[in-house]
C-alpha cells in the first residue's frame, strides 16, 4: 500500500477488540459495534476489519485501527479499498500452564518431621517405646512421638476441640442506623387535595399527581457520562424541531444538566429559526474550525458560548446548522465526530435534530453516537409511514442501529388541521387517528407518547412557558419516556 503512517490521521479513534471467547467489538470514537460471531479466530478478525473498512469508505480515506486479540496487539492502517498495512505488532507471551496440584493432606500430616503418620490410639494404649513420650490430651485419644509436628486432619481437629460455649455475637455499629430510610410522602399540592392540604388538612396526592412526580424524578436525574438523543424521521413536517426544543427545555429545566440542541441537518436546518439567537451568528462549521482550541486542556468552559445560542428562559443552548445561503458545504461524518467530541466535553446532554436523508454521511454518523432514539410523528398517514420506514431502515442494519430502533420512543402529535377547524367531529377524528397511529407503533418500540395539539408549537420561536398546561404535562411524560431509556 505504501502509506506514510505520519500522514494517516488518528481521528476518529478506532479499536478492534477480539476475544478468545469468540466475541469481538469495533469501537469508533467511543461507540462500540458488536462484530458478527465466527467459527475461527481468523474469521472473527476479518469480520472486525470489515467494519473498519466500511469506516474508511465512509471517511473516504485511510484510517488507523488499534488491534487487540488473544495473540497480540498492534496498529494497522486500513484503506477504503480493503488493503491493510501493519504499523506495529507485539505478540503476547504464551500462557503458563497451571502448576501440578500439591500433595494430599495425609502425607503432609506425617512429613513435617519425616516420621510416619500418627495412628489414632486404641482404647487400651500399646506398650510404650523406649525413650520419653509426649502424651496427647486424654480427650483426643491420640499420641505422637517427641518432636513430631502433627497437622490435624478434619476428624482429629473436631475431636480435639474442647467444648466451649459460644459467646453471644455482637452486631457491628456499622450495620446500625437511627435514620429513617423510607421516603416520606409529601402531601398533595394539586387539585382539591392540594386545596385541603393548604387549609391545614393533610391529604395524600392522587395517582395522577404521583405519576407526575415520578416523571419529574426521572427527568431530573444525572447519568454518569454524557448522553446523546437523536430525533429522526425521514419525512419533513413530522415535528422533529419542536420535539428537539421541548426535550431540551424539559431536561435542562428539571435536571439542571448542561444541555445543547444541535441542528445536524446536511446544510440549512430550521432549529435556528424556532429558537433565540445569541449575540453572534456562528454555526456548527465555526465550532468545527475551532475544535482544536475548544478541546485544548487549557481552554475555559465558558469559551463554548462563542459558538452556541443560549435560550434564556428554557436554560439550554443551541448549536445551529450553517445558514449561509451562498454556501454549499455539507457536514461530513468526520465533522460530526469532531463536533460531538467538543459538545460532550462541555455538555452532559446532547439532543440532535436531523435532516431527511438516512443515507447521508452526517445522518449515519449521528446514529453511531446516539444513546436514545426519538421518532416524532404527526397523526398523518404519510408522516407515520415515513417514521415506520425510518425504524425499519435502522432495524435492517442490525447491531447498534437495530438496538436503537427496538428501544426507540415514538412521540405522536395530533393533527393541526383538525384543531384549526374547531369542529367537534374533526377533533374526535384527530384524537382517534393519533391513538390509532400510537397503537400501531406500540408493539415495535419501547415507548409511545401522545401529545395534544398546541398553537404555541406551530409557528415562531418555541417557549415551554407558552404551552397550555395539558401540553406541558404531555411533554413531561415524553421526556421521562426518553430519559428512562438512558
Amino acid at each position: 500500500m505504501g502509506l506514510n503512517p505520519t500522514e494517516v490521521l488518528a481521528f476518529p479513534k478506532i479499536q478492534a477488540i477480539v476475544r478468545d471467547n469468540g466475541t469481538a467489538d469495533v469501537v469508533v470514537a467511543g461507540n462500540s459495534r458488536t462484530v458478527a460471531r465466527a467459527e475461527s479466530l481468523q474469521q472473527l478478525r476479518e469480520n472486525a476489519l470489515a467494519i473498519v473498512v466500511g469506516e474508511a469508505k465512509t471517511l473516504n480515506r485511510p484510517v488507523r485501527v488499534a488491534i487487540d486479540d488473544p495473540e497480540g496487539h498492534g496498529e494497522l492502517l486500513v484503506s477504503p479499498d480493503g488493503s491493510k498495512e501493519s504499523v506495529s505488532y507485539t505478540a503476547k507471551p504464551a500462557r503458563r500452564r497451571a502448576e501440578a496440584p500439591a500433595a494430599t493432606a495425609a502425607p503432609v500430616t506425617a512429613a513435617v518431621t519425616g516420621t510416619a503418620p500418627v495412628e489414632p490410639a486404641r482404647p487400651h494404649p500399646a506398650p510404650a517405646q523406649p525413650g520419653p513420650v509426649s502424651e496427647a490430651p486424654a480427650s483426643t485419644g491420640t499420641t505422637a512421638p517427641t518432636g513430631t509436628a502433627m497437622i490435624p486432619t478434619p476428624e482429629t481437629a473436631t475431636a480435639a476441640a474442647p467444648a466451649v460455649e459460644a459467646a453471644p455475637a455482637r452486631r457491628s455499629l456499622k450495620d446500625a442506623s437511627f435514620l429513617v430510610s423510607a421516603p416520606v410522602l409529601e402531601p398533595a399540592m394539586q387539585g382539591w387535595r392540594g386545596t385541603l392540604t393548604r387549609l391545614g388538612v393533610r391529604m395524600d396526592p392522587s395517582a395522577q399527581e404521583m405519576a407526575e412526580r415520578e416523571d419529574i424524578r426521572t427527568v431530573s436525574q444525572h447519568w454518569p457520562g454524557p448522553r446523546t438523543i437523536a430525533v429522526v424521521n425521514r419525512k419533513g413536517g413530522a415535528n422533529k424541531t419542536p420535539t428537539v426544543v421541548m426535550l431540551s427545555a424539559i431536561l435542562a429545566r428539571y435536571s439542571g444538566a448542561a444541555t445543547v440542541a444541535w441542528d445536524n441537518n446536511e446544510s440549512q436546518g430550521t432549529l435556528g429559526w424556532r429558537t433565540e439567537q445569541g449575540a453572534h451568528d456562528r454555526s456548527v462549521l465555526d465550532l468545527i474550525d475551532s475544535s482544536r482550541t475548544l478541546l485544548s486542556p487549557g481552554t475555559n468552559a465558558a469559551e463554548i458560548a462563542k459558538f452556541v445560542h443560549h435560550q434564556t428562559a428554557d436554560k439550554f443552548d443551541v448549536l445551529r446548522s450553517d445558514e449561509n445561503e451562498e454556501g454549499d458545504h455539507e457536514v461530513t461524518a468526520e465533522e460530526v465526530d469532531i463536533a460531538h467530541q467538543v459538545l460532550t466535553r462541555y455538555y452532559r446532554l446532547v439532543v440532535m435534530d436531523s435532516g431527511n436523508t438516512a443515507r447521508a454521511a452526517n445522518w449515519r454518523r449521528m446514529i453511531d453516537h446516539t444513546d436514545q432514539l426519538v421518532v416524532p410523528v404527526t397523526a398523518v398517514e404519510d408522516r407515520a409511514e415515513a417514521a415506520r420506514l425510518t425504524l425499519q431502515t435502522l432495524d435492517s442494519r442490525g447491531g447498534h442501529d437495530a438496538e436503537l430502533a427496538r428501544n426507540a420512543a415514538v412521540i405522536v402529535s395530533e393533527s393541526t388541521d383538525a384543531r384549526r377547524s374547531m369542529s367537534g367531529d374533526a377533533l374526535k377524528r384527530a384524537r382517534d387517528e393519533a391513538q390509532r397511529i400510537a397503537d400501531g407503533f406500540a408493539p415495535y418500540v419501547r415507548a409511545v407518547v401522545r401529545i395534544p395539539y398546541d398553537p404555541a408549537l406551530v409557528n415562531g420561536p418555541i417557549r415551554y412557558e407558552a404551552l397550555q398546561p395539558a401540553t406541558q404535562r404531555a411533554w413531561l411524560a415524553a421526556a421521562a419516556a426518553v430519559a428512562s431509556g438512558f
